[in-house]
């Protein structure tokens, strides 16, 4: 485990409702490959906080890059969604620009 995972996860254990945290464990693992592991802590981000933007975003690249294209369209469809509810056009955009590349 990373210094920064290892924080992360210290942090979380200390607060456990806290999305950002809950995030930044993603991120580590997403950043090491393991990509069950960061879609578990992507999907736990997104239970915290229904309208965490970029939560969205990194679900769908993931689940792009290990060819799960169908399941990274219908991700980015909600995301998209959330994010013009939230006012949040910089994350819609960015959803919008990753949907284009998925094959």
């Amino acid at each position: 485990m990373t210094d920064r995972l290892e924080q992360l996860t210290k942090l979380h254990d200390a607060d456990p409702t806290d999305p950002f945290t809950a995030y930044g464990i993603a991120l580590e693992h997403a950043k090491a490959a393991r990509h069950q592991d960061a879609l578990h802590w992507l999907d736990q981000t997104l239970e915290l906080d229904a309208q965490y933007c970029y939560a969205y975003y990194q679900k769908a690249r993931i689940q792009s890059e290990t060819g799960k294209h169908d399941d990274a369209r219908q991700t980015l469809q909600v995301g998209m969604t959330t994010a013009q509810q939230a006012g949040d056009d910089h994350a819609r955009e960015e959803m919008a620009t990753l949907l284009e590349t998925i094959p």
